[in-house]
């Protein structure tokens, strides 16, 4: 549960940094939308890991719908807005969360 929390908080970093007018995009064109390629990947794991661990699972998802509709500029700037807000509120609320299922604990 921690794990997945923290991995939400980080993305959210993430987020932060390719929502930035300018920044966050020259950016990703400068590095060939790797970075978007790259951010599909964490959420990917994120998810899965959420998805073990019983934690919500809304943050990765909106980051995978952020990471790959990113490539259109205005929109995908927005979009990583979105994304940011959306996983900070889902892991501190992951990591908030006080009762843990027996059956998920490593």
């Amino acid at each position: 549960m921690i794990v997945s929390g923290i991995l939400k908080l980080l993305g959210a970093v993430f987020e932060f940094f390719l929502g930035i007018p300018g920044l966050g995009g020259s950016l990703i064109i400068s590095l060939l939308w790797t970075p978007l390629l790259f951010m599909l990947i964490y959420y990917i794991i994120t998810l899965v890991l959420s998805k073990t661990f019983r934690a919500p699972i809304w943050g990765p998802v909106i980051g995978i719908i952020a990471s790959t509709i990113g490539i259109i500029p205005i929109l995908g700037m927005m979009l990583h807005w979105v994304a940011f807000i959306c996983l900070l509120v889902d892991g501190i609320q992951t990591l908030t969360k006080k009762d843990v299922p027996e059956t998920a604990k490593l």
